[in-house]
């Protein structure tokens, strides 16, 4: 019994196909103040969701026991390098609960693909409480004035064109 349950779970895993952000986005009627719950970088420097203004920001939360996020890694470090020269910032953030140290996050984030992406913390899930996201990954979306503007739920494909793409209009948009 254990081991049919093992193989359909991997089968499940293995043929999960991300939505692609279009699907799986929910554009609010109107902006939302973020909260001011502080988040910590791997510098040691605090930073609250206000000073990533004049960025479009996709604020992303993770857990290192979500392989939806792990899958994903590689894909959010090409997106960012793609777009972050044109003001838009990813912010990859994960419970403080989870880890001893920054450098033991960063070498977990490196491992799966996110070299290039800085480390946040939430200090005991302060921030993630505060926006009411209580599953990973969880992507919020939040436009260069510093106001949530939406979510993405679930991974998606980042690298992919059409989702560069939709991000691009979305921040040209709001």
């Amino acid at each position: 019994m254990k081991k049919s349950f093992l193989i359909l779970f991997l089968l499940v895993f293995f043929s999960h196909k991300n939505l692609s952000a279009q699907e799986a986005v929910n554009i609010f009627p109107r902006s939302r103040e973020v909260p001011k719950e502080v988040i910590y970088h791997e510098s040691g420097k605090r930073y609250r969701l206000n000073e990533f203004k004049g960025n479009f920001v996709l604020l992303v939360f993770w857990s290192k026991k979500c392989a939806v996020c792990l899958k994903e890694f590689d894909d959010l470090n090409n997106f960012s390098n793609i777009v972050k020269n044109n003001g838009i910032k990813v912010v990859l953030v994960s419970p403080s609960t989870e880890w001893h140290s920054f450098g033991q996050t960063r070498r977990f984030m490196d491992r799966f693909g996110a070299n290039d992406l800085d480390v946040y913390w939430d200090e005991n899930g302060n921030l993630a409480s505060a926006l009411g996201v209580f599953s990973t990954p969880h992507n919020v979306l939040i436009n260069k004035e510093g106001r949530e503007i939406g979510r993405i739920r679930g991974g998606a494909d980042w690298d992919k064109q059409e989702i560069i793409d939709y991000i691009y209009e979305l921040k040209a948009k709001y």
